[in-house]
């Protein structure tokens, strides 16, 4: 099993950034996935980041591409998403998921984290 929580989050003004982390139990982190979505009210649970299990590959949604970093330090079993430019359309509670395929589809991850809330205003 694979128990995650997620820190970090926050309000900030428009513009600027905020560094997520996620925190892996145990020494099995390497071996999954590892995604990062994002829920508003009132909307489903959307796609952000992607990356892989040697951290070798990352997707990214057009909505965020060019200003969001996704990274991952095995050792440390942790998780990061590094948001740059923060825009109001990022407001949501952000969760990180692992599973065992890569895909962009929520329903298809095993393990979410409890969320953090990010907090954008203009």
């Amino acid at each position: 099993q694979v128990q995650l929580v997620e820190s970090g989050g926050g309000s900030v003004q428009a513009g600027g950034s905020l560094r997520l982390s996620c925190a892996a139990s145990g020494r099995t982190f390497s071996r999954y996935v590892m995604g990062w979505f994002r829920q508003a009210p009132g909307k489903e649970r959307e796609f952000v980041a992607i990356i892989g299990g040697n951290g070798g590959g990352t997707y990214y949604a057009d909505s965020v591409k060019g200003r969001f970093t996704i990274a991952r330090d095995n050792a440390k079993n942790t998780g990061y998403l590094q948001m740059n430019t923060l825009e109001p359309e990022d407001t949501a509670i952000y969760y990180c998921g692992a599973g065992l395929l890569w895909t962009v589809a929520p329903s298809e991850y095993d393990y979410w984290g409890q969320g953090t809330q990010v907090t954008v205003s203009s």
